[in-house]
């Protein structure tokens, strides 16, 4: 066996040096492209390829069963008996699995599990590389310079067990940033875009979107601390919401340790969070940001368990019309609290809203703060879900429908979940990149939100 040999071989291979009572093996083939830039110019380009095994093992005893995990990369035959091994022994060397359940039972091989990996390349950015040229000279004509990166991955997955499930995933994931400053670089503007295959990415557009911000931003406006009306964004909804999708594992909050969590006992499946008919869901096969229909658990925690390995995952509303609906459970979590399975799934959509634009949004604002995106973002209280973070790359003060100025930017305290109960309009749902969280979370589809009291802490000299 071989760095070419096919990953299917190398599962089935993998579960024939098993002698534990229980084996899953999961294989990620890896390959990226990427384009960087500063001062309009490509700076660095590159294509890498890369391969991940992991080896699960479970061993039965008279108190339970245990499992050991064991991950390694570039994996070669010499590599192979000696990660099972490993696996094994960390098995043996352990106390027994709290979340142990029978293995995902399987019927044989899905379609595509023993061909070759899907793979990107340089000619994932054929159409882009000459319109980011084009937005490099128009950028140029303007005065201000462009700055950023284009990313694109392809990861296919290939999951094997010893109760016979043979199972392949093919994942792209492509995300651009671009940021554009004033010569000076007194003056700074984002903008960011996820995608499959950068087919539906313009970045002479973006670069328009940015030129307008920069516009903006030629008047500086002071602003105190304090409450103010905002307008969030896609792409800040997006992180607030993915922290909160992370923090809903149903066991903390039936532990009584998170802002899930009912006073008294028990969770708060079943109250009304927003007053807005607002559904959050994932749907692995949303279209657009499809993503994995089967669970992939490289390890074990509360809101995932190597035993669902394969575990089909349907569609789920975590909150629908406003009504808390699900909690993330596994199959051992699930019995554990008494709540519906419902494993996490790789993307997260909010709909509902009133389908305006936010430049319409922007229009209907007597006065208040429209912001860029988010970062820094930190959880300050688990029982409240309080996040602090900061703004950043313009936040914009709108008076009577219009933007008159650039303002400072503010360090903020919120709750995700009590912006929902606040919230007093959300606007037309549409594919976002979160500025946090984009380097783990990227498939995301959230309308604007209006808050009329968005609590800004303190001033930031963030930028």
């Amino acid at each position: 066996m071989s760095r070419t040999s096919k990953p299917h071989e190398i599962v089935e291979r993998a579960l024939e040096l098993s002698t534990a009572d229980g084996c899953v093996v999961i294989a990620d083939e890896e390959s990226t492209a990427n384009l960087r830039w500063a001062g309009n110019a490509l700076t660095t380009n590159g294509v890498t390829r890369g391969r991940t095994l992991t080896v699960i093992s479970t061993v039965d005893g008279a108190q339970g069963t245990a499992s050991g995990v064991v991950s390694r990369s570039a994996v070669t035959a010499e590599d192979l008996e000696p990660l099972v091994r490993a696996a094994e022994a960390a098995a043996r060397a352990s106390e027994p699995a709290e979340d142990a359940q029978p293995l995902v039972a399987g019927g044989g091989a899905a379609p595509g599990f023993t061909e070759a990996p899907a793979q990107t390349s340089a000619a994932v950015f054929a159409d882009f590389a000459p319109a980011l040229g084009e937005a490099f000279a128009r950028a140029r004509a303007g005065g201000r310079e462009l700055y950023g990166f284009a990313n694109h991955e392809m990861t296919s997955t290939y999951l094997g067990t010893s109760t016979g499930l043979r199972l392949r995933h093919d994942q792209p994931n492509g995300t651009l940033e671009l940021n554009a400053k004033s010569p000076d670089r007194a003056r700074s503007a984002w903008a960011g875009r996820a995608t499959r295959d950068f087919a539906d990415v313009d970045p002479t557009a973006l670069d328009e979107e940015l030129a307008r911000r920069l516009g903006w931003a030629e008047r500086r406006i002071e602003l105190p601390a304090g409450r103010y009306e905002t307008l969030l964004p896609p792409t800040a909804v997006a992180d607030l919401l993915i922290y909160q999708l992370w923090s809903s594992a149903a066991r903390d909050a039936t532990e009584g340790r998170t802002v899930f969590s009912r006073p008294g006992g028990g969770t708060r499946v079943g109250d009304v969070l927003s007053p807005l008919p607002l559904t959050l869901r994932s749907d692995p096969h949303e279209p657009g940001l499809e993503s994995s229909p089967f669970v992939i658990a490289h390890a074990s925690g509360d809101d995932a368990s190597v035993f669902d390995n394969g575990l089909p995952i349907a569609a789920t509303d975590w909150m629908r019309a406003g009504k808390l609906e699900h909690l993330v459970t596994t199959r051992h979590t699930a019995g554990l609290t008494g709540l519906p399975l419902a494993p996490g799934a790789g993307n997260l959509i909010l709909d509902g809203g009133g389908g305006r634009s936010l430049d319409d949004m922007v229009a209907a604002t007597e006065r208040g703060l429209l912001l860029t995106c988010l970062w820094y973002i930190r959880e300050v209280d688990p029982a409240t879900l309080l996040l602090t973070g900061l703004t950043r790359d313009g936040v914009y003060l709108v008076e009577d429908g219009e933007v008159v100025g650039e303002v400072n930017n503010f360090r903020f305290n919120e709750s995700p979940v009590d912006l929902l109960s606040r919230a007093s309009e959300a606007g037309r749902t549409e594919k976002t990149l979160p500025r946090e969280w984009g380097d783990w979370f990227t498939r995301a589809a959230m309308p604007a939100l209006r808050i009329p009291d968005f609590h800004m802490s303190s001033v930031s000299q963030g930028v």
